[in-house]
């Protein structure tokens, strides 16, 4: 009876959430549309016997009710741009990112998704000052300009984190999420004969030759940058995706919350929709 009671009462949280989705129609239309191509992606991995991705679209099942929710436990009230946004990224990242492999396939793909990562980031920490001064009647007791300046540290924090995980993952499990890049040239201190700290210029680098130790033979078209390239990319894009929220959230505030464009992107609590417009001191 127990195992009964809990088995209905997970599909009536999932059915909740489901109705959730449904009340906003854009958002709703553009989840069902990709949540169909992911239980394709789905399908043929299972049938290919591909077991990762089939973990991967499962995963990603999971990310699309995040924001609604958010919308439910939270009471809070995801715009539909932005609710669109996190549907798109999800498939972008998952789908298409892993199981398609567009990290490679496509130029700047990675990059792209870091830098809308960022954004919604800085949107999640915006909202999350929110729920501290939830209940209060002027919602934003901080300056504009501080209430920016903790969206931005907020997502730059998150984009730091997920460079540790990248890290890690790449450390225990010998993947390769910190991508390498082929350079042609580098500065060490590490080619100093005398150690002095001399920073030696290795320019024009034609060929890196690898030999292992069962002799298997290598060769590069140039030298093998093993992940810090890849990671400030990531952290620099990450910045610029915060810097871009911090400075749509900043005049949110400034104007009092009137302004059509940033409401786009600007989450807010539901009991808050029919209350007069955020103040600011």
């Amino acid at each position: 009876m127990k195992h009964n009671s809990e088995k209905k009462a997970c599909q009536r949280r999932h059915y909740s959430l489901f109705s959730q989705m449904r009340n906003n129609k854009k958002a709703f239309y553009v989840y069902v549309t990709l949540a169909s191509l992911t239980a394709l992606a789905a399908v043929r991995s299972f049938f290919t016997a591909q077991w990762e991705s089939v973990f991967v679209c499962f995963l990603a099942f999971l990310l699309y009710f995040i924001p609604p929710f958010l919308e439910k436990t939270a009471r809070v009230e995801l715009p539909t741009t932005l609710q669109i946004i996190a549907f798109i990224f999800v498939f972008a990242a998952q789908v298409l990112g892993e199981i398609e492999n567009f990290y490679e396939r496509v130029p700047l793909w990675d990059t792209l998704l870091h830098t809308v990562c960022g954004f919604l980031f800085a949107a999640f920490g915006f909202c999350l000052i929110d729920i501290l001064n939830r209940g209060k009647v002027n919602r934003y007791e901080m300056s504009p300009v501080f209430l920016a300046f903790i969206a931005f540290c907020f997502s730059m924090t998150i984009g730091v984190m997920w460079e540790f995980i990248e890290f890690g993952i790449d450390s225990l499990f010998l993947k390769d999420m910190q991508k390498d890049f082929i350079v042609n040239s580098i500065y060490s201190v590490t080619f100093d004969p005398e150690k002095s700290n001399k920073v030696i210029a290795v320019k024009d680098i034609v060929t890196t030759v690898i030999t292992t130790k069962d002799g298997t033979v290598i060769t590069l078209d140039g030298y093998l940058d093993i992940g810090l390239i890849d990671t400030m990319k990531d952290l620099l894009v990450n910045l610029i995706g915060a810097v871009v929220f911090s400075v749509i959230g900043f005049f949110y505030v400034k104007q009092r919350g009137k302004g059509k464009f940033a409401d786009q992107f600007i989450p807010k609590f539901k009991h808050d929709s029919d209350s007069q417009a955020p103040k600011n001191t």
